[in-house]
């Protein structure tokens, strides 16, 4: 097995071209779907930060090619493209898979610049395809992998969001994250405050909420705890002002797509936020089959483990998006309100058991009504309106 050299200022590492017996054509399909199309290659991309493996077969030579592209970045996978099949007038039919990780969204973008197909392997269901472990698992053997059920029309598959749909989801997290962080510093005060036995400020969002810990600061904390308060205070300023930033973006897409728009109309409780949330990650002609299915991928239904009678409790998967959880939790808190149309089944379950699990129980009725209205949109929930 020969190893590959340096090819112009960009090298990429090659680890061997093997001949292998298969037909002149191979019929390669999308898993869970009647597509079935012929290919002239077809290939698996194991994704690192410092490499992609990759492996893939010329199904009209029969041989096949490993190796690596070092310093796995845009412009290095955009040139190893260039290189490997930039001459060839069949792109059309070159398709490779990656796993649905971090990074997947370069190089599926690069491939199809390039003209080729791209497939984006769930990655939990890749590797449980893979069986029982009988050898040492390595990047290569995940390539190959990959390839395999590519070839095999069996790899499961991700859907590929369009790029204005990847762009509002990554705001989203952003923001929430933004909120996230915005929590714990207000958290932190009041921890410091405690600690040091001062009064308790609330409403540290307003003007008078924030005089009020200036004044508790100087009058009864040490010197280390003014400076902790004053550092908290600084950061939350920051993050309120980027969050007003972020808020006023969303809000601007929210109100110009179809989807949300249309379920902040038909919904209660969903604002542009949360309807932009469940546009950009239920949205999509065919993505769920059942509401039941949207449930589970956003980590809302409840899993048990039951072994020998015994059965422990209930607990959610809190699988999937946080983002699309927090939005249709803090939705169906708004269903505490006495005008809200669903108030008697909110407050029946919160007097059996308690506010939160009610709002659960209405954040699932949520998704479940809003999969079918996206259904009924199909891919017409992304057009801008």
């Amino acid at each position: 097995m020969g190893c590959g050299g340096v090819e112009g200022d960009l090298p990429s590492s090659d680890a061997g071209m093997l001949a292998v017996p298969v037909p002149t054509r191979r019929v390669v399909g999308r898993a869970r779907s009647m597509r079935r199309s012929l290919v002239s290659i077809v290939g698996g991309l194991d994704l690192h930060r410092q490499q992609i493996t990759f492996d893939y077969l010329d199904t009209d030579t029969g041989q096949v090619s490993v190796g690596q592209i070092p310093a796995a970045d845009r412009r290095q996978l955009r040139a190893w493209l260039a290189r490997r099949f930039a001459d060839r007038q069949d792109r059309d039919q070159i398709e490779f898979s990656v796993e649905g990780c971090t990074g997947w969204r370069y190089v599926t973008e690069e491939l199809a610049a390039a003209g080729m197909v791209a497939h984006l392997a769930e990655p939990a269901e890749t590797a449980d395809l893979r069986g029982r472990k009988k050898r040492a698992k390595t990047d290569r053997a995940d390539a190959r992998h990959q390839r395999d059920l590519l070839v095999q029309g069996r790899l499961p598959e991700c859907w590929i969001p369009p790029v204005e749909v990847l762009e509002a989801r990554a705001l989203l997290g952003c923001y929430h994250d933004l909120r996230r962080d915005h929590t714990a510093w207000v958290q932190r005060i009041h921890a410091v405050l405690f600690h040091q036995g001062a009064t308790a400020c609330t409403d540290l969002g307003t003007s008078g909420g924030r005089a009020a810990l200036a004044r508790v600061a100087v009058e009864q904390l040490s010197p280390a705890g003014r400076t902790q308060v004053a550092a908290a205070v600084l950061m939350l300023d920051a993050t309120e002002a980027q969050m007003e930033i972020l808020h006023r973006q969303l809000l601007a897409t929210a109100r110009h797509m179809l989807g949300p728009k249309v379920l902040v109309e038909r919904l209660y409780g969903v604002g542009p936020i949360t309807g932009l949330a469940l546009t950009c990650w239920l949205g999509g002609a065919g993505r769920f089959s059942s509401a039941r299915k949207a449930v589970r991928f956003a980590g809302l239904d409840i899993t048990v483990y039951s072994s020998a009678g015994k059965r422990s409790p209930g607990r959610l998967s809190r699988q999937g998006p946080p983002v699309l959880r927090w939005c249709l939790y803090e939705a169906g808190k708004t269903y505490a309100r006495p005008s809200a149309p669903d108030y008697a089944y909110y407050a029946a379950v919160k007097k059996k058991i308690d506010g939160k699990r009610a709002a659960l129980s209405e954040a699932r009725k949520l998704i479940r009504q809003a999969v079918h209205i996206l259904t009924d949109l199909g891919d017409d929930a992304f057009a801008y309106v």
